[in-house]
């Protein structure tokens, strides 16, 4: 129950940064551990990939105790590894033949469902941040469309619009693995 003064590299932004943290418990989750701690830096909850971990070194300083029910209010009222308490809610309808795999997969907790006539599966989720949900929906892709937010369809859009522009101005014989 001790602080730890840890140098973290941040793949988003491509640099290391040296935080204080009061960890508060290990979580493994899609093949990765991470650390749930309260960052000195921040002032807030924060999750923090082990394996970006540079640096750790135990300070004598005493960690603070996060109490359990606003640990797994942050952790476990949205989708995903990244977290929050700022919730939003997707609705995301996939086609007959991706629903026949969707349906009976668990992405919440707190998630709804419909079952359409169709064949096409309805399924609303929390999220406070996209960063993970936007993966998950572009791996489902072309079977599955963002009915809501507006945001976080934009968001996929802007994605998809990228991908395209890179595959388009893509010259095969002159990248790695291509088959001339």
């Amino acid at each position: 129950r001790r602080q730890l003064k840890i140098d973290y590299f941040h793949r988003a932004r491509n640099i290391v940064e040296t935080r204080t943290l009061s960890p508060q418990r290990l979580t493994y989750y899609r093949d990765n551990w991470y650390l749930y701690a309260w960052c000195h830096l921040r002032q807030a909850i924060r999750s923090f990939s082990l394996d970006a971990i540079e640096t750790a070194e135990v300070l004598d300083a005493a960690a603070n105790d996060i109490p359990q029910d606003e640990l797994d209010a942050y952790f476990n009222s949205s989708y995903g590894i990244f977290s929050g308490t700022d919730i939003e809610w997707a609705v995301l309808r996939f086609a007959p033949e991706r629903a026949r795999w969707v349906s009976r997969e668990m992405w919440h907790p707190q998630q709804e469902s419909t079952q359409e006539p169709s064949g096409h599966y309805t399924l609303r989720i929390p999220y406070s941040d996209d960063r993970e949900l936007v993966m998950d929906i572009l791996r489902h892709m072309p079977h599955v469309t963002v009915i809501q937010p507006t945001g976080l369809r934009e968001r996929v859009k802007v994605l998809l619009e990228q991908g395209l522009k890179n595959l388009q101005g893509s010259d095969s014989g002159k990248h790695f693995g291509s088959r001339a």
